[in-house]
């Protein structure tokens, strides 16, 4: 004769406790990874993607200052150090922009 067996009630407290402690270790340990790759350096084509920008005008910036580690024949970025450069950068051309829009006004 065959046995059957018929969860209880703790049976499935206990199945459902493990799927969501499951879901939960998967989810953050995802989360890490993601975090990692944030806190790490980026490559040419990840930089101009999360810059949105293209390649030829990812090298152009290079050339005029943009801060880059070349490593074993490499490029790579560290993403804080781009968002601080970009954000000077854009604070002087405001500041230069404002001192001209001053000039201009007082010739004018």
């Amino acid at each position: 004769m065959e046995h059957f067996f018929i969860p209880t009630e703790n049976d499935f407290k206990k199945w459902i406790k493990d799927a969501v402690r499951e879901c939960m270790q998967e989810h953050l340990q995802q989360f890490s990874a993601d975090k990692e790759n944030e806190e790490g350096l980026l490559n040419r084509k990840e930089i101009a993607k999360f810059l949105r920008i293209s390649l030829v005008t990812l090298n152009d910036w290079i050339k005029r200052g943009l801060p880059s580690h070349p490593q074993r024949g490499k490029i790579y970025f560290d993403k804080k150090e781009v968002l601080n450069y970009i954000k000077e950068k854009k604070m002087r051309q405001l500041r230069v922009g404002s001192k001209l829009f001053h000039i201009k006004q007082q010739l004018g």
